[in-house]
């Protein structure tokens, strides 16, 4: 699956607990703006309104042709899901601390797919204890490289 866009914050503040696919209603300047690759995620988040689920401040940059009809840079869109997936992201959302946001936009048969994530946020020391496995994990692979050459 080519990824468009990706939330670089997502899995840094969250812990990931569920993912799911979601479909997104768009316009075609937005289609057309994506696959520029004009677009960030990175304060995006969604919300469960009125049994639908709408994904907020998702940043799609206007489309460079467009004319009079362009869409509004972090407009609200409409994300496509099953009602029993809607129910259980309302079940999930709804517990202190969990929040629902997107991982990536990605391509799937010609149309752009949502990951959604449900997360429940990090404390300060999981940040700091992920960075540090990160950075045993390049040392390791380090020294796994240094003894390989000799």
């Amino acid at each position: 699956m080519p990824e468009i866009l990706t939330n670089p914050k997502a899995r840094r503040d969250y812990h990931i607990l569920e993912t799911f696919e979601a479909g997104i209603v768009l316009r075609g300047t937005e289609v057309k703006a994506l696959r520029a690759g004009k677009g960030q995620l990175s304060d995006a988040f969604a919300r469960v309104e009125h049994g639908e689920v709408h994904l907020y401040n998702a940043h799609i940059d206007e489309y460079a042709h467009g004319n009079l009809q362009n869409h509004q840079p972090k407009a609200m869109r409409k994300l496509l899901l099953h009602k029993s997936e809607i129910r259980k992201l309302f079940g999930l959302a709804a517990v202190k601390g969990h929040a629902l946001l997107p991982l990536s936009f990605y391509w799937k048969n010609g149309k752009v797919k949502v990951a959604l994530a449900v997360g429940k946020g990090k404390a300060q020391f999981d940040k700091r204890e992920d960075l540090k496995e990160r950075e045993a994990d390049r040392e390791l692979k380090r020294a796994v490289m240094r003894r390989s050459k000799n």
